[in-house]
């Protein structure tokens, strides 16, 4: 308990501090809308960059595993967003937003960090391959069906040309393809150009935090109680007992088990709100999932990793 304590009660230091920051007048609304976007549109996707670029992706592309893991992603995607159309009456858009608090687990800030802890360094290499793809295949699905609802009523054939803009014009997948392009490419980087990117890199994580921070200030969690803790929920319940389910039908072994299954027990990330802002959608909900979510996932983490083999 003591570990995971360790690992995520700095983050709850991070959002607290944006928190009081904005709350006491320190950081107005301006401020903390710059800030995140800096951190959405620059230094994420730089660490994404980064992440990839370096990754070995020839190493456990272990597909049970994937599969186990994303298949309970997706499935969580639909009870997300069904459960917010037909239980709690929100609307198409409002529900896909929703959908995808319930699809983006934390992988990389709370996921690798804490799979670490538990089983040692060794034991990431399936962790890695899971993230190489997880935020294009999250922003894909959720890009996806968002544009095609906004699209409904309209020309069929102008769905396929919004979705590859939406997608191709968000900084996160720019960020992971070029990481891509490298690897693949073997294309050396400049030492001063690896300086540079692990500068920025190595604020991304904090002015994200930071920043929301003061997104939760802004969305308070007064009147959407319910839905969020559906949300809450569906990510932090729902998504690892599929994937521990998929995982024991498969055969999975032990580690690729432990990476598929830790990882499915993450909070919502801070992109679950990134999507949401994108959006204009379900906002204080994704803001509050994420805060509840993290602070909920202490106990159920240590639940997990109990009875995880």
């Amino acid at each position: 308990m003591q570990t995971l304590i360790s690992v995520i009660l700095p983050v709850f230091v991070v959002i607290g501090a944006g928190y009081v920051a904005t709350w006491r007048g320190y950081f107005t609304h301006n401020h903390v809308d710059g800030l995140m976007r800096y951190a959405t549109g620059i230094a994420v996707p730089v660490l994404l960059f980064r992440a990839i670029s370096s990754l070995d992706l020839a190493a456990e592309y272990n597909l049970p595993m994937m599969g186990s893991f994303y298949a309970g992603a997706f499935l969580c995607f639909l009870a997300g967003m069904l459960g917010a159309r037909y239980f709690f009456g929100r609307d198409w858009e409002d529900a896909t937003a929703i959908g995808f608090i319930c699809l983006f687990s934390n992988s990389l800030l709370l996921g690798l960090a804490i799979t670490e802890q538990a089983y040692g360094p060794d034991a990431l290499t399936g962790n890695y391959a899971i993230v190489s793809i997880h935020a294009p295949f999250c922003y894909g699905l959720g890009i996806t069906v968002m544009e095609i609802l906004r699209a409904r009523g309209g020309s069929r054939r102008a769905i396929v040309p919004k979705v590859l803009k939406a997608m191709f014009s968000n900084a996160l997948i720019l960020g992971i393809g070029l990481g891509f392009i490298v690897n693949l490419g073997h294309i050396p980087v400049p030492d001063a150009i690896t300086s540079a990117v692990n500068l920025i890199a190595a604020s991304a994580l904090p002015a994200a935090l930071f920043g929301m921070g003061g997104v939760l200030f802004r969305y308070r969690p007064e009147g959407d109680m319910r839905v969020i803790l559906f949300a809450c929920a569906i990510a932090l319940g729902l998504h690892p007992l599929i994937t521990w389910t998929l995982g024991t039908l498969s055969g999975l072994d032990r580690d690729s088990f432990r990476s598929a299954v830790l990882t499915a027990t993450m909070a919502p990330g801070v992109n679950a709100y990134l999507f949401a802002n994108m959006y204009g959608r379900a906002q204080r909900v994704a803001a509050s999932s994420v805060l509840i979510a993290t602070g909920a996932s202490v106990f159920t983490i240590w639940l997990w990793l109990f009875v995880i083999p």
